[in-house]
């Protein structure tokens, strides 16, 4: 069986690049997840103690020197710690400045109407930040739930081990990548800088505004209270948090054809009035100034924006 010498060649060079783009990947996700494990540790670089450390954090999170929330709206305040997103006052408004400008001046561009200009500065300025604040904090509130077992089960092992819990916190706290090593992080700093365990955890829950981690408080506080077995209480915990995160997989994955339909539905009009505009301009263009057009338009406007509601009411199914 005579083996061509080219085909041998083009194996090699296949071989060779499919090993050589692993090598990369692999490297990039190694240093990828060094970066997010070293994302608190980074702070505690740049400053002197542990009481610095904690203002700082704190300052980072949107929250005061205190560990409360200031003055700001009350969910936007939520939000802005929910996200989890470096909190700089002067640079976010930067940002929204921008944002408003090339939005008044897109939008205006686009239409050429003066109006459009008062619509796109509120799509810039306003309705694009809260979007990015809600997708980060829905980002980090999936990654949170997803963490939290892992980090229960390392307290777990460490109490076993004879480690007391700061430690155990403490161990949470750089072992593990964001989100969740950020947090444990913080409650450990707070623990090493006077706090209870249960203060730490309180405030710990308060930050990420997850339904786990207020159950993982509520399990702290009553061992606090009543005395017991820590360790068990944090496998029962843990055992608990996985359950739930099950459930809530099999939610999404039965209510997977309605958000579809929901999607579908949404895209469609706006897809084929896309399609009309861009190959019969004219199609609209000689009738768009009608009032009975635009009543038409905002009309079916409004019917879409309803059954969006009502999709997701009825998909919208919480643990």
């Amino acid at each position: 069986m005579d083996i061509d010498v080219r085909t041998i060649v083009m194996v090699l060079i296949g071989a060779a690049v499919f090993a050589g783009v692993q090598g990369v990947i692999g490297l990039v996700s190694v240093a990828t997840t060094k970066r997010q494990v070293n994302l608190r540790l980074k702070v505690g670089e740049r400053v002197e103690g542990i009481s610095a450390l904690v203002v700082e954090l704190r300052k980072q999170r949107g929250l005061d020197a205190d560990g409360r929330r200031s003055g700001r709206l009350r969910w936007l305040s939520n939000l802005i710690v929910a996200s989890g997103l470096p909190y700089d006052p002067r640079k976010w408004l930067m940002y929204v400045v921008a944002a408003t400008v090339l939005g008044a001046a897109g939008l205006g561009i686009l239409a050429r109407n003066p109006f459009a200009v008062v619509g796109g500065a509120l799509l810039g300025g306003v309705i694009a930040p809260l979007m990015v604040l809600k997708i980060a904090a829905a980002k980090r509130h999936a990654a949170l739930g997803f963490q939290l077992p892992q980090a229960l089960d390392i307290i777990v092992r460490s109490l076993e081990a004879g480690h007391p819990v700061p430690a155990a916190v403490t161990l949470v706290g750089r072992e593990m990548a964001d989100p969740i090593g950020t947090e444990f992080g913080m409650a450990a700093d707070e623990i090493a800088y006077g706090a209870t365990l249960e203060q730490a955890v309180a405030r710990m829950s308060e930050r990420c505004q997850h339904p786990d981690m207020d159950l993982f408080a509520a399990t702290v506080r009553l061992q606090e209270k009543t005395g017991g077995n820590l360790t068990g209480l944090l496998k029962l915990n843990a055992n608990t948090v996985r359950e739930r995160h099950k459930m809530r997989l099999k939610i999404r994955a039965a209510s997977s054809e309605g958000r579809a339909s929901a999607m579908i539905l949404t895209a469609a009009p706006f897809i084929a009035l896309g399609l009309i505009v861009m190959i019969s301009p004219k199609f609209y263009g000689e009738v768009i100034d009608e009032p009975m057009v635009k009543y038409g338009l905002m009309g079916l406007g409004f019917w879409v924006f309803l059954g969006n509601m009502i999709m997701r009411r009825m998909i919208d199914m919480r643990l």
